[in-house]
């Protein structure tokens, strides 16, 4: 499961070291200190939490799961917790490709301030997909190599399609941390993975408050006892297919 040449993937310090670089610590934690403006976006409407049963995401075509694992050119995430790090760079991969694209060219009538959350989310996605690659490096494991994406399905000229996206990427990589997190072994990936996990849920919830005011942790993402639902790979890969023309063999991650 670890490389036992290298102590730094089982203690998770090349992990931790990564995190607290200052380029990717500012980028990771800069959402954190969004404006006051922001904030209150996020927390208008809290008195509409509604605690029904968490449903599966309807806004993406459900197409073949786990892509194609026994193409000859797919991508092997690996085992064990390297596996479970793979697999959380594929998502950062997808997500920093999508704000990439996004920033390149705004919808028609952005706003500014969207225009500046859509860059923060962007700066976010990208210091996640580096630090994943970086500290996987550092730690003697070999990242997956840079994944192709297919966004043909995406109007990035139109608010309604871009944020529809960005909303069922962030619900789905909130759910993605959130399954994963049972998998992993070393607890100090576990903790890396609770730090990019809040993260996710912010940006989760300031999309959702773009498009319907107040929606921003309503009922299709928490339970009844006000937990985020949480999706295992397979099932995480599957609902990302569309987006991702690489094909992934996630088999061997621990389920």
């Amino acid at each position: 499961m670890f490389n036992k040449k290298n102590p730094d993937l089982e203690t998770g310090s090349s992990l931790i070291t990564a995190l607290q670089r200052p380029l990717e610590r500012r980028l990771f934690l800069k959402y954190a200190g969004a404006t006051a403006a922001f904030t209150g976006l996020i927390l208008s409407g809290c008195s509409n939490d509604d605690d029904d049963t968490t449903k599966p995401p309807t806004n993406n075509e459900v197409v073949d799961p786990a892509n194609n694992p026994n193409a000859t050119d797919a991508v092997n995430l690996g085992t064990g917790d390297v596996g479970i790090l793979n697999y959380a760079y594929a998502l950062e991969q997808l997500e920093a490709a999508f704000y990439t694209r996004v920033v390149a060219g705004f919808y028609s009538g952005a706003s500014t301030a969207e225009q500046q959350i859509l860059t923060d989310i962007r700066d976010h996605e990208v210091a996640h997909r580096n630090f994943f690659k970086d500290a996987l490096t550092a730690a003697g494991a070999t990242p997956i190599p840079e994944l192709k994406v297919n966004f043909t399905s995406i109007n990035f000229s139109d608010r309604g399609s871009v944020l529809a996206t960005a909303k069922a990427f962030e619900d789905l990589g909130v759910a993605a941390y959130n399954g994963a997190g049972k998998l992993l072994q070393n607890k100090a990936y576990l903790l890396i993975a609770g730090k990019i996990v809040s993260v996710e849920a912010r940006h989760a919830a300031v999309i959702r408050d773009l498009i319907n005011n107040g929606s921003f942790a309503d009922n299709s993402v928490i339970d009844a006892n006000g937990l985020d639902r949480a999706m295992m790979p397979l099932d995480v890969i599957s609902a990302a297919d569309k987006y991702i023309t690489t094909n992934i063999n996630a088999n061997n991650l621990p389920k």
